[in-house]
This record gives structure tokens, sequence and C-alpha cells, in this order.
């Protein structure tokens, strides 16, 4: 599926398949989908944390550079060992799965101190 461009000046240019993948299978694209909102929601509480400052948000900010430069290895290396872009989709949203379980844990740890 290519799409045409109508431009300004009367011509139709052809630009051709949407994001080089013509053919997202909805499966594909719900897993592209779910990266988006879920790395949204990380960002959210990493932000908070790091608005707090202090030790913890040093440590998070060190951690997080860490673990991107670690995540495009991992996805460039099994790029190159022949996978497709949905395990790589799949790899990053465990990683950021478990990003989102281990800020929300620490959310509740400091709400309960403060409670105490």
């Amino acid at each position: 599926m290519s799409v045409r461009y109508s431009a300004a000046i009367g011509r139709t240019v052809d630009i051709g398949p949407i994001g080089g993948e013509a053919s997202m299978k909805p499966r594909k694209m719900r897993n592209w989908m779910m990266l988006a909102l879920e790395s949204n929601h990380v960002i959210g509480l990493r932000l908070a944390k790091l608005m707090r400052g202090g030790k913890g948000a040093r440590r998070e900010a060190e951690l997080m550079v860490s673990e991107k430069i670690q995540a495009a290895a991992k996805a460039g290396a099994s790029l190159m060992a022949g996978a497709t872009s949905d395990e790589i989709v799949r790899q990053y949203r465990k990683r950021v799965a478990a990003n989102a379980k281990r800020l929300a844990r620490q959310k509740r740890r400091r709400r309960k101190r403060k409670s105490s």
C-alpha cells in the first residue's frame, strides 16, 4: 500500500509505503501502541522521582541512562541476529514493565513511610 500526497502545486507525488511496513498486523500494532502507553507511564513515574531530588533521583538518572544503553545494544544485537521488529518491541516492553513495577513499588513504600 502506497501513500499519495497531493502537493499544493497540483501534482500528486507517490511517497511510498507508510513507515516502511505497508501492512502492519493488528497484533503488531497493538504491541507498538502498548509500548508507547507503558513507556509514558514509566516516564511519569521517573519524572516524579527525579523532581524529588536527592540520592534516589541521582541513582535513578544513572540507572536510566545505563538501561537505555544496554537496551539499545541488546536490540542491535538481536536485529543483527535476525530478530523481527515485533520481537524487539517485546524485549522493550519487558524492560518497561520491570521499571514500572520497580518505580511503583518505591512510590508505595514512600507513602507508607509518610503515614507512619
